[in-house]
């Protein structure tokens, strides 16, 4: 077990938390970290070797970094795929976290209150228990997504789910109870079969012995998923604390963001650019980052792009682009292989933002009142994407193949019509209701504050 930071001072009760390793997870995890040491606790991040979040000096010796000793291998992520990845780290991690979480009772003179896992490490519950800890689950997702997965084996089991194999026209209908979702936006994965997704929900949304649910979200965005999970689903207390990059921001970038893009954006005019992100793991074929490209290139809008080193198959970068591809894009646009979301996010001159629709750009954007192209790539992004366009009413989905023609018409709907300006109107309304909900008396306030109790009198 190797540990970084081990100073601490005695009167701090320690908190364990437990990160999935991908940006998307890692992100929103060591947001809460740092909102919990901030409440007065002490923080103990337990990692695995895979995606090693390295933590910068901005994390004070009251925050210790423990490394689970597994032994996967850096291609088993690429060769495997996400979701049978996650089963083999699950299986890899459980006895080795129960000695590492062993060693930490026995070195911490403080105590340990509990320990939060993310969902997906839900190895982590085993070893809690058998230390006799507290054990609180952490969903990075929505809400709404928390529930999808939570009825997955219900609709499954009654065979309801059978649209999800069948014919298109059966995958537009919608799912009862779920409005607006129809069976297509369920979060089923691309990267696996459907009866691997399923063993996956089982194990995420089985609380075992945890003692409540914290989400990143806010009850403004979500009330009616919230009372139905709370209600009908969990029967645990439920914590939207989020947003929490609004409410603690942390240095967390697992890739090196390239700054140079503010200074292109300050030379913009307000509302002008569109930012273009698809997000950690999504890739696009080369004909498709063509049409792309095509498309904004006709639409005469500036953007700025960030095109991720491997997200192109058989490409490092876009070193292997087709010649045509550097003038459809030179002239209005700026390429970078990562950026500061947030802070170009914030900027007066990004006026709206293409999106895979991971929950933590969703909830960057709506907390900048930046309206959205949705195009989802896996899991839960569909549920988000579907609630951006038709409940929030603050997005645009493109669905099907990718074509010139819808690309432009998407982006001059967003960028040029009246329609993009209601939408942001409504998103900068949306801003504001998620602004107040982290101020104090406000919902994810007064949700953080009665966690916080609930914690330290486990």
């Amino acid at each position: 077990m190797q540990v970084l930071g081990m100073e601490e001072k005695p009167a701090r009760r320690r908190v364990v938390l437990v990160p999935f390793p991908a940006q998307g997870h890692i992100s929103p995890l060591m947001q809460l970290a740092k909102t919990l040491y901030l409440k007065g606790f002490s923080i103990t991040v337990v990692q695995t070797k895979f995606n090693y979040f390295s933590p910068s000096d901005k994390f004070t010796h009251d925050f210790q970094f423990v490394t689970i000793p597994e032994s996967l291998p850096e291609s088993d992520f690429k060769n495997l795929g996400p979701i049978q990845f996650l089963f083999k780290l699950n299986k890899e991690c459980k006895v080795s976290f129960k000695d590492c979480l062993g060693q930490l009772v026995l070195q911490q003179s403080n105590e340990i209150s509990c320990v939060i896992y993310d969902e997906f490490m839900y190895f982590a519950e085993a070893a809690a228990k058998e230390c006799k800890l507290p054990n609180i689950i952490f969903s990075t997702t929505s809400v709404t997504a928390f529930a999808c997965r939570s009825v997955f084996d219900k609709l499954y089991a009654n065979n309801v789910q059978a649209p999800l194999k069948e014919t298109k026209g059966q995958q537009e209908e919608l799912v009862p109870e779920f409005y607006p979702l129809r069976y297509k936006d369920f979060p089923v994965s691309r990267f696996a079969s459907l009866e691997s997704i399923m063993e996956v929900y089982r194990n995420t949304v089985d609380k075992r012995t945890a003692s409540s649910v914290i989400i990143n979200t806010a009850s403004c965005l979500e009330s009616s998923s919230l009372s139905f999970l709370q209600q009908q689903q969990l029967q645990i207390p439920v914590y939207p604390i989020g947003p929490l990059h609004m409410v603690a921001s942390a240095p967390t970038s697992l890739l090196e963001e390239n700054k140079s893009c503010i200074e292109w954006l300050n030379k913009q005019k307000v509302n002008s650019v569109i930012y273009i992100s698809m997000g950690s793991i999504a890739l696009m074929e080369i004909n498709e980052i063509m049409e792309v490209a095509s498309g904004l290139a006709a639409s005469n809008q500036h953007f700025l792009w960030v095109i991720r080193p491997g997200s192109i198959p058989g490409s490092e970068w876009i070193e292997s682009m087709p010649e045509e591809f550097s003038k459809m894009v030179l002239d209005r646009g700026y390429i970078v292989k990562w950026a500061p979301q947030k802070e170009v996010l914030s900027h007066p001159a990004v006026g709206g933002f293409w999106s895979h629709c991971g929950w933590n750009s969703t909830l960057e954007s709506i907390g900048e009142g930046v309206p959205m192209i949705c195009r989802p790539f896996s899991g839960d992004q569909k549920v988000n994407a579907r609630y951006l366009e038709c409940v929030w009413k603050i997005g645009i989905q493109v669905e099907g193949d990718l074509d010139r023609g819808v690309v432009e018409r998407a982006v001059k709907r967003l960028m040029v019509d009246e329609e993009g300006e209601e939408m942001r109107k409504r998103a900068f309304s949306l801003k504001e209701q998620l602004r107040a909900s982290v101020k104090s008396g406000g919902s994810s306030h007064n949700s953080l504050e009665e966690f916080v109790h609930f914690i330290r009198t486990l």
